[in-house]
């Protein structure tokens, strides 16, 4: 089973660099103001200029609005929208249809209660992916935590849409996860991180390889 990749929060050409080169198949750009991953369109958009055919580009947004989306959409080339807020079915629709790009909607796990939400969402979305529900304190933001949730929940599932999986992964327990759920297809930031917001190419390059050798 090959099994895809997508980094998360990248900033920089040195970690874009290490994620394409290290193979990673997706590469996202966080455009949530109060993330430490925050880059502007402006920036995004040149990093997106270093991406290589094959490779796809995924634009996160919480809660957007159409002129934010507008905003970014029109400097920036998507191949994906990524929402991660608390968007409903019939907002990922909307979205869907102003942009007529894909979107893959976020599911916050934290008890079996919350994959029932996924099929709904799932009926409007392109892509889910499924993650750690942010600890209730002021400071968490909406993903990018490090923290896991209880991949068994996610044992067995299967899903009438492609899904990824997120939350607290790392080099040394995406095995793990990968065989307790099944994922073809995970979604890393903070677990290539060597500070909040900073990605370390050596880190990047070790997940990608230990993927690589699933």
């Amino acid at each position: 089973m090959t099994v895809s990749v997508k980094i998360c929060g990248l900033s920089e050409p040195q970690s874009l660099h290490a994620a394409v080169s290290g193979g990673a198949r997706y590469v996202g750009f966080v455009f949530y103001p109060a993330s430490p991953r925050y880059v502007s369109p402006a920036m995004a958009a040149e990093l997106a200029r270093l991406v290589p055919t094959g490779v796809r580009t995924v634009g996160l947004f919480v809660d957007p609005d159409d002129d934010f989306l507008e905003h970014v959409v029109s400097q920036v080339p998507f191949d994906l929208i990524q929402l991660h807020g608390k968007e409903t079915p019939r907002r990922i629709a909307e979205v869907k249809a102003a942009f007529s790009i894909p979107v893959m909607k976020a599911i916050k796990v934290g008890g079996p209660e919350d994959l029932a939400h996924a099929l709904e969402v799932a009926e409007v979305a392109d892509r889910l992916l499924f993650d750690a529900k942010p600890p209730a304190k002021v400071t968490a933001l909406p993903g990018g935590n490090g923290i896991a949730f209880d991949w068994t929940l996610l044992a067995g599932r299967r899903w009438p849409r492609p899904w990824m999986l997120s939350g607290g992964l790392k080099a040394d327990n995406v095995a793990e996860a990968v065989a307790t759920t099944g994922a073809e297809a995970l979604d890393v930031s903070s677990g290539v991180e060597d500070r909040p917001g900073h990605k370390d190419p050596a880190l990047v390059r070790a997940f990608l390889d230990t993927v690589a050798g699933l």
